[in-house]
This record gives structure tokens, C-alpha cells and sequence, in this order.
């Protein structure tokens, strides 16, 4: 059984949904950038217009009743709202908008959980640096302080930033998501190490400036498949599979959640890279300054996005350079056994789940954790008879409610990725992960629940009159 106030929700970003990309006053992200200078999204498809969110809320949020949801993850447009990133230029018909968004889900009684960064970074502060720049962490304290301000009487789940494993990696490594930089084995250390800053400098002003009257809690959102050895009875497998997990989810995780430091096995397997490849630059994985508030403790709850798992074994990398996958030093595999959802990276596992969560009570301190994203793909032709998807968010459910009756996990919500199809970053509108499809090809983009999305309410109200009983 889930706890009473079990958060039962769907999650959506602003660049992926919203359209209006300089509508009212909005300024340039960097997605915006990305997208117009075709940088390698799927048919040069952009987010210009996507599902129209901006001007068609109301349809959203008629869907978001259908489903029954108590709560709706939404991210704010740093650019909409601060079309320079600095506060000096507030543009006030975003402020309109997301007030609008707020005050209608708090009157349909339906609960936000509010991310502040999703991926689209102000082309402006892009300009001076990005996430590259030390000062980057004081710009978006600024920002985050103006939007606890702002929203912090209505809002009372918070997520700093989103994802910063792929912001980082892919963004800064890999060059395949915004703003394209393939600058391996040091930026992308770099700008996850700022994000930190970034992140502990927003949760102690909210701690010290606004709990006490808002009364909320604050987090990040942290990415991770579940990482198991491909031979358990092989220790280099065994140790692979630990040290991919310290790279994914413990790079951002043991600041926060442990030590205040980076795990140590990463550390000495940056270092141990850095030696035989002849590196005599500054450290590529930072230390934590004196100066920068402390890291340790700055998360109220464990938000999780995760989608599917990975068989781990050792080597694989014949990279003679730095870089992050140098410095794994481990493959990733997938079980023949295991179904695929549509895109070829998202093997359906829903017992990984349950077992990342049980990693999660044990090596992060019991944290009460949400489940913040977690989802199911489909490509091709449409199904709005989507079997495999049904069927995928009653056995991962099933999973959740073993994780808490049986290992002992504080799970407080589940958020289903996503509320309806959208734009997914450098696949496009190719791939589909909505409980609501989208006509893009229709003027009017218009919402029709898929069965899965029929499912996904009737687990919902299901599990809401138990509550009552």
C-alpha cells in the first residue's frame, strides 16, 4: 500500500512543451540556439512551437484532471521569465503565465513540483561562460531566490536543476544535446562540479530565507539506470559495476547525500587516467572550495528519474585520450532477455527499478525518495492502443509497491514521463513518451489520451479510494 500522501503525478519540461520560443517578451535559450543552428536534432525538428503549452494550458491542464494526477511536475523558462538571466529585466507576462499554471493546478487541486533548470540555460549567460564559469552558480542563486519569492507561497516542491549527468555529458562531452560542446575529459567535470555549486547555493537560501514561512522542500533531480555486473561471480565486473554507478548517480549523489565529496573511486580513477595519459593540468574532477557553501545536506527528499538498467563489464574503452568513458573504464550491455521500448537505449526493466531504489536506501541514508521521471518510449506508427506501454507502468507500479512493503523504501511519489508527446531533446518529435498523444501535424495540436493514459488513472483512482477506506 502506498503511503496516504503518496504524490501521484506527470512530468513535463518547459522547452519540450511549451512552443512560444520568443513569444511575449522571451528571451533566446540555449536549446533555442542548438535547434536553429541544426546541431543534430532529429530532421532539423526544433521547439519553436512544440505543443503549443504557452498559449494552450488550458488543455493541459484538462488532461492533467483526466488523469486524476495529485500533483504535476513542470519546469519554469529561465528565459521567460528572465529573458537576460538577471533579475535587472523581469518579463512580467511569464511571470503572468506561470502564475496562471500555479494558481489553476492549486484550484483544481492538483500540487506543482516546480524544476527551475531543465536543460535550457539563457543564451545570455550561455554567452558569458555558461555552466562553464564559476559565476554561473551566483546567477542562478539570483534566479532561484526570485522564483522562491515569487512562487514559494504556492509552491512547496522544488527541484534546483534536472538531470546534471546529462547537462554535463551530453551538452559538454558528447556534443549531442545543447549547447553542443565536445570538449572530452574536462569541461563536462567542470560544469557538473558548477551545477553542484549552483544547486547547494539556491537550497541554503531557500533554507535560510523561506522554509521558515513556505514551509517547502528542496531537491535536485539525479539520473541513473540500475548498474548491475554482467558476471556477478567476476570481481572486475563486480567492481565496474560499482565504479559506473560512482560516475552516474554517485557524482552528484555522495556530495549531496554522504560525504560532501565526489566518491572517492571516482576520484582515483579520474586521477589514476589523468597520470597514464600524462595530464599535468589542473585537477579534471574539482574540489570543493572552503569559500562555496557546504554540499553536504542540501536536499530535503531524493528526486529519481529512471528509465531502464545495464548489465556492466569490465574494459571496453580504447580511447587513447581523456575522456569520461576513458576514465569509466567499463561497458555497458544490454540482457538479450529484456524488451526494448521503441528507442534502442530503453531495454524495459521494472524490477531494476526496485533494486535502484533499495541502492538507494542503503548507500544514501533512507532518504524519502520521489520518483520524478520514468517513462516508456514508442516510434513508428502511432498506437494510441498501447499495450506494451500499459502494461509497462503496471509492472514497474507493481515493483514500487514491492520496493516499499517488502525493502523497506521511503517512496513519496511516481511521476510518469510524460504527461503527453513532446519535443525529446536531439530525437525530435520522432519519439513518443506521453500518456496524451499529439497531433503535431494538426494546427489545433490536439490531446488524445492514449489506453495507457486510460491506465495510468485507473491505477491511480484505484490506489486513491484504498486511501480512503
Amino acid at each position: 500500500m502506498f503511503p496516504r500522501d503518496f504524490a501521484w503525478g506527470a512530468a513535463t519540461s518547459a522547452y519540450q512543451i511549451e512552443g512560444g520560443w520568443q513569444a511575449d517578451g522571451k528571451g533566446p535559450s540555449i536549446w533555442d540556439t542548438f535547434c536553429h543552428e541544426k546541431r543534430g536534432v532529429y530532421g532539423s525538428q526544433n521547439g519553436d512551437v512544440s505543443c503549443k503549452s504557452y498559449e494552450l494550458w488550458e488543455k493541459d491542464l484538462e488532461c492533467i484532471q483526466q488523469l486524476g494526477l495529485t500533483h504535476y511536475r513542470l519546469s519554469l523558462s529561465w528565459a521567460r521569465l528572465l529573458p537576460d538571466g538577471t533579475t535587472q529585466n523581469v518579463n512580467r507576462r511569464g511571470l503572468q503565465y506561470y502564475n496562471r499554471v500555479i494558481d489553476d493546478l492549486l484550484a483544481c487541486d492538483v500540487s506543482p513540483m516546480v524544476t527551475l533548470y531543465h536543460f535550457d540555460l539563457p543564451q545570455a549567460i550561455q554567452d558569458l561562460g555558461g555552466w562553464k564559469s564559476p559565476g554561473v552558480a551566483t546567477l542562478f542563486d539570483s534566479y532561484a531566490k526570485f522564483c522562491f519569492q515569487t512562487f514559494g507561497d504556492r509552491v512547496k516542491l522544488w527541484i534546483t536543476i534536472n538531470e546534471p549527468y546529462v547537462c554535463a555529458k551530453l551538452g559538454h562531452e558528447d556534443g549531442i544535446h545543447a549547447p553542443g560542446l565536445k570538449e572530452k575529459g574536462t569541461t563536462a567535470y567542470l560544469v557538473g562540479h558548477n551545477m553542484l555549486r549552483a544547486h547547494a547555493l539556491a537550497w541554503h537560501s531557500y533554507n535560510s530565507a523561506y522554509r521558515a514561512t513556505q514551509k517547502g522542500a528542496v531537491s535536485l533531480a539525479l539520473n541513473s539506470d540500475w548498474l548491475e555486473p554482467l558476471d556477478p561471480g567476476c570481481r572486475e565486473d563486480v567492481e565496474s559495476a560499482e565504479r559506473d554507478l560512482a560516475f552516474t548517480l554517485g557524482w552528484f549523489a555522495w556530495p549531496v547525500f554522504v560525504t560532501g565529496d565526489y566518491p572517492e573511486i571516482m576520484r582515483s580513477a579520474v586521477e589514476t587516467q589523468s597520470k597514464a595519459l600524462g595530464y599535468r593540468g589542473d585537477l579534471r574532477l574539482p574540489r570543493f572550495s572552503k569559500d562555496d557553501p557546504p554540499i553536504l545536506g542540501t536536499a530535503d527528499f531524493f528526486a529519481l528519474n529512471n528509465y531502464t538498467s545495464r548489465k556492466v563489464k569490465s574494459g571496453g574503452c580504447g580511447e587513447q585520450m581523456l575522456s569520461m568513458k576513458r576514465d569509466l573504464d567499463a561497458e555497458e550491455l544490454l540482457d538479450p532477455s529484456w524488451p526494448i521500448s521503441g528507442v534502442s537505449w530503453l531495454a524495459v526493466v521494472p524490477h531494476g527499478l526496485r533494486k535502484l531504489l533499495k541502492y538507494i536506501k542503503d548507500v544514501f541514508n533512507n532518504p524519502a525518495i520521489y520518483i520524478t521521471e520514468n517513462g516508456f518510449a514508442q516510434v513508428g506508427p502511432l498506437q494510441t492502443d498501447d499495450v506494451e506501454r500499459c502494461n509497462f507502468y503496471k509492472s514497474t507500479i507493481l515493483e514500487v509497491v514491492k520496493a516499499i512493503e517488502e525493502d523497506g523504501v521511503n517512496v513519496r511519489g511516481y511521476f510518469a514521463w510524460s504527461l503527453m508527446d513532446n519535443f525529446e531533446w536531439a530525437d525530435g518529435f520522432s519519439v513518443r513518451f506521453g500518456l496524451f498523444h499529439v497531433d503535431f501535424s494538426d494546427a489545433e495540436l490536439r490531446r488524445t489520451i492514449y489506453r495507457s493514459g486510460r491506465e495510468y488513472a485507473k491505477i491511480i483512482s484505484e490506489y486513491k479510494s484504498r486511501r480512503l477506506t
